[in-house]
């Protein structure tokens, strides 16, 4: 296995274009899932309930004779969690809390000022009207990521959240319905895929659109959600789970191995890259991955992502391996050093930053608080993690007083006239005292 991982030296001539191409990751873009996806959202928004039902059917095996099944009551929802084991239910409960306390800090508030002249400037908050949320349903069950998609919405204001979550030949997930309950989920529907997505984002007779569609879903989810991008909002495209870590060579070997197995369990096409400057140290998390492999049930998988796209980078220094990390700009990014708060400073690009040798990346997937839904494959340069904000608009406010309509009523008709936009200086014109 060792022999498998890929090892990079910051110090070699080529480390810079070695490194982007570790780090190159184009996911197929498959025409014919393209083109069936686009069928899918036209039959959708000619048909409807019918539509959704009739793939619903052949792609789940539900046997629904009516577009009135898809629809969980809120009493089922309470019932599931109403009969989770009382550790499950204490646990879900902890989390959900947590996400909502970090939740309250992230709402942004109205502000406005007035000038000297009495023209008054403002941004108005406004939370959604209505948001969707897609859950992945059958062998993946992700309680957690209701609770972090849900609650944001619920503490932004959004007036109604619609779940969606496919059951395979009928069968429910209990801990993602009681998930739906203890978040505040408004409705629920048993629906997945393109079609579920497709019915989001246009409605039909039963499920009503809505302004945004958040969550995360496999290829035709993925494509969906690109297609009907415009007609609402979306949370992101997101790519193979990455885990980044740099340490100083003081932290249990084991612990590292396993933070890296962490997202390495995920998919064959999950990143987990350890940066170090101690090249000892390195060897030694590499002796602790062969030998706690065997142990891990999702071992194949580990061994086909740290083979394919992992990587035991030796660096210079610290500060360096901050340098690389804002290059890689990581999903998650563990500081497994001393001094994390003074490593931070040097972070520009991350999704979230785990500070300390005790906070495990897991954490942050389950109960922290701060949202585990993160921008990958590079795009924290630019992008955040998902948060209250974005389940809430922003309106600016003017308003002019008679004598600040007449002050910038003659700026405005400079600049208008100079664009030979006559109806829009006259009509500032007209208010010039």
């Amino acid at each position: 296995m060792t022999q498998m991982i890929t090892r990079l030296n910051s110090a070699d001539a080529d480390f810079q274009t070695q490194l982007q191409q570790l780090l190159a990751f184009e996911e197929s873009s498959d025409h014919e899932v393209h083109q069936r996806v686009q069928d899918i959202i036209a039959n959708v928004r000619e048909k409807g309930d019918q539509a959704v039902l009739d793939y619903t059917n052949q792609f789940d095996q539900c046997g629904f004779e009516s577009a009135t099944d898809f629809e969980l009551s809120a009493a089922q929802l309470k019932a599931a969690w109403d009969n989770l084991p009382k550790e499950q239910a204490a646990a879900l409960e902890t989390a959900a809390n947590r996400v909502r306390a970090y939740a309250e800090h992230q709402k942004m508030q109205s502000w406005e000022y007035t000038e000297a002249d009495g023209t008054m400037l403002g941004q108005k908050i406004t939370p959604l009207d209505r948001a969707g949320l897609y859950v992945p349903g059958g062998k993946a069950a992700y309680p957690s990521s209701v609770l972090m998609n849900a609650i944001p919405a619920k503490v932004a204001g959004v007036r109604e959240l619609i779940m969606v979550v496919p059951t395979p030949q009928g069968v429910t997930n209990e801990l993602v319905l009681a998930a739906a309950h203890i978040a505040g989920v408004d409705r629920v529907f048993t629906i997945g895929g393109a079609q579920a997505v497709a019915a989001l984002a246009y409605g039909t007779e039963s499920i009503p659109a809505v302004e945004k569609i958040v969550g995360p879903g496999n290829i035709y989810v993925a494509t969906a959600k690109k297609l009907v991008f415009g007609q609402v909002g979306i949370d992101m495209i997101a790519g193979p789970s990455e885990i980044l870590i740099i340490c100083d060579g003081k932290t249990d070997p084991d612990w590292i191995a396993m933070d890296l197995f962490s997202q390495a369990e995920h998919d064959e096409d999950a990143q987990a890259i350890l940066l170090s400057d101690d090249a000892d140290y390195l060897d030694t998390v590499a002796q602790s991955i062969e030998k706690l492999l065997p142990e891990m049930e999702r071992a194949e998988i580990i061994k086909a992502s740290l083979s394919g796209r992992g990587a035991l980078i030796k660096v210079d220094s610290l500060e360096q391996a901050a340098e690389v990390a804002n290059t890689i700009a990581p999903e998650h990014l563990e500081l497994s050093v001393e001094d994390p708060e003074a490593l931070c400073k040097h972070i520009r690009n991350a999704g979230a930053i785990f500070m300390g040798r005790y906070t495990a990346e897991a954490l942050g997937d389950y109960c922290a608080g701060p949202n585990h839904v993160l921008p990958t494959s590079g795009t924290a340069r630019f992008s955040s993690p998902l948060g209250v904000y974005d389940f809430q608009k922003r309106s600016s406010l003017i308003f002019c007083s008679a004598e600040g309509a007449d002050t910038l009523g003659k700026t405005a008709s400079v600049l208008a006239r100079g664009e030979s936009l006559t109806a829009h200086a006259r009509s500032a014109e007209y208010r010039l005292k």
